[in-house]
């Protein structure tokens, strides 16, 4: 069973909220290939609904954004497309969504990514009294309050769980 008190290195995600003066919590888990928010949500005895999943997508452009969402909910591409303005939007491949967030699937943050992108959030995610979301590695989640989303990243509220 994972500890909430292991230390953990730091990554570019913590060392990007230490920076911008974000209070966080840790939470080690064992990662599980293709176990996503189920696994580390089990593990850690929380609601898969208060795991947060980044995702790294992009626009017909093949511009990158960042998508952020529940994890027991999927993305409707084209309600994110109609909200943001874009004519399509689609996941980015496993090596290019690394390239543009410097993060390994399974370990992307939203916090002190490679490249800057859009933050887009599932607006419901920010009536949650607290959240899980990714710290940078694989195995590792930190926990917020979700207005950090809004308030430090600039993540945008829209409509488009399905």
């Amino acid at each position: 069973m994972a500890k909430k008190d292991k230390h953990v290195s730091e990554t570019p995600a913590t060392q990007w909220l230490r920076g911008a003066g974000v209070a966080f919590t840790e939470h080690v888990y064992d990662y599980v290939e293709h176990g996503g928010t189920a696994e580390s949500a089990r593990q850690l005895g929380w609601p898969e609904h208060a795991v947060v999943k980044t995702l790294v997508m992009q626009n017909e452009r093949a511009e990158p954004l960042i998508v952020l969402m529940h994890g027991d909910r999927q993305v409707s591409t084209k309600n994110l497309a109609r909200a943001i303005g874009a004519k399509s939007v689609e996941p980015c491949k496993p090596e290019v969504a690394q390239r543009h967030s410097g993060y390994l699937v399974g370990g992307t943050s939203p916090f002190g990514t490679r490249k800057v992108m859009p933050v887009y959030v599932e607006e419901t995610v920010l009536d949650l009294p607290g959240l899980l979301i990714n710290g940078g590695r694989r195995g590792y989640l930190i926990g917020l309050k979700p207005e950090v989303l809004v308030a430090v990243l600039g993540a945008q509220p829209v409509r488009c769980a399905i």
